[in-house]
């Protein structure tokens, strides 16, 4: 389990890195919002806390050598933001599914690109083995103290901004930002409540919480999901223990709430988010009757790579 003085050492070594991010007071015609705007990270998203945290963690040694991760984007550009900035070569395997954006944006920032196929266990297996054969510190997307502790950082800061915070609404994807953020907010706020939010066609992490054990979905339900970001068939092992300890409960949305949540966040709070980053407003705007929604609510955006052609079609819905 990552302790809040991990967390906290986290955020003096992310200081001038990653952007702290100030929570914007959103009033929607449901009610009233606090966003966590990490879409207006460097790259785009949450990321870059836990790829930044974990590489700097790593020996000169290991640095040297290079470091791989696996992703469909955004850790992507995380890890290759963060090991451009302290002068290593990364590694990215990518499913073949990946945003065009997100492929493009991961090459421009120096790191070498592999290609599978859609499935995340394909991708994280390819990794581990050109990590064995290479050398290479493998950066796991999730499944890691460090990145924990990275994300946790996001919990820090609501905190610290909003000490009477109610509820706290996250993304589920492979379950780092929720473990991280629910350990951070629990311990220095523990009456506060925090729920995962997922897509309901890759809600994985709602039906391991509800089965109080991991549940693995197959490649080709998860995939069906618009929030690509989100596509993980599991939640890591320790991302589980850190969900059973400290998260409350989840939230499933549909298809069309995360479309409309794109649209509203753009209209109603000029922000830019990609579907996986609007998956927790959805739970905000329509889900208000499965969480506290009479204090002060925080829902994180997680991130803004959204392709101008699928911004621009979901813009145009009415």
């Amino acid at each position: 389990m990552v302790t809040i003085q991990k967390i906290q050492h986290a955020q003096e070594r992310l200081r001038g890195i990653a952007l702290r991010t100030s929570l914007l007071p959103v009033v929607f015609r449901e009610g009233e919002v606090f966003l966590k705007p990490e879409n207006l990270q460097p790259v785009g998203s949450f990321k870059l806390r836990g790829a930044y945290n974990k590489i700097a963690s790593l020996s000169p040694e290991q640095r040297e050598r290079g470091v791989i991760a696996y992703s469909s984007g955004n850790h992507a550009q995380g890890v290759a933001y963060a090991a451009r900035a302290l002068g290593c070569r990364a590694t990215i395997v990518m499913p073949d599914n990946s945003p065009q954006l997100k492929l493009e944006k991961t090459k421009a920032l120096g790191a070498g690109i592999v290609i599978v196929g859609p499935a995340s266990d394909e991708r994280k297996a390819r990794a581990e083995q050109l990590a064995t054969e290479h050398g290479y510190a493998l950066i796991p997307p999730y499944e890691d103290e460090a990145i924990i502790a990275g994300q946790g950082t996001v919990g820090l800061e609501i905190v610290e901004d909003l000490p009477d915070v109610n509820t706290v609404l996250v993304q589920c994807g492979g379950g780092g930002m929720i473990s991280g953020i629910s350990a951070a907010v629990k311990s220095l706020r523990p009456e506060a409540r925090v729920y995962g939010v997922e897509s309901e066609l890759a809600a994985k992490g709602k039906a391991s919480f509800e089965a109080g054990h991991r549940v693995t979905f197959p490649a080709e339900e998860t995939s069906r999901t618009i929030a690509d970001g989100l596509r993980a068939q599991s939640v890591g092992e320790c991302n589980f223990e850190h969900i059973q300890h400290y998260v409350d409960g989840f939230i499933g949305v549909t298809e069309d709430e995360i479309r409309e949540s794109v649209r509203r966040l753009n209209l109603d709070a000029n922000l830019v988010a990609e579907p996986s980053g609007a998956v927790a407003t959805a739970a905000a705007l329509f889900h208000r009757e499965e969480f506290p929604a009479d204090g002060k609510t925080v829902a994180i955006v997680s991130g803004g790579n959204i392709a101008p052609e699928m911004l621009k079609e979901i813009l145009s819905q009415e």
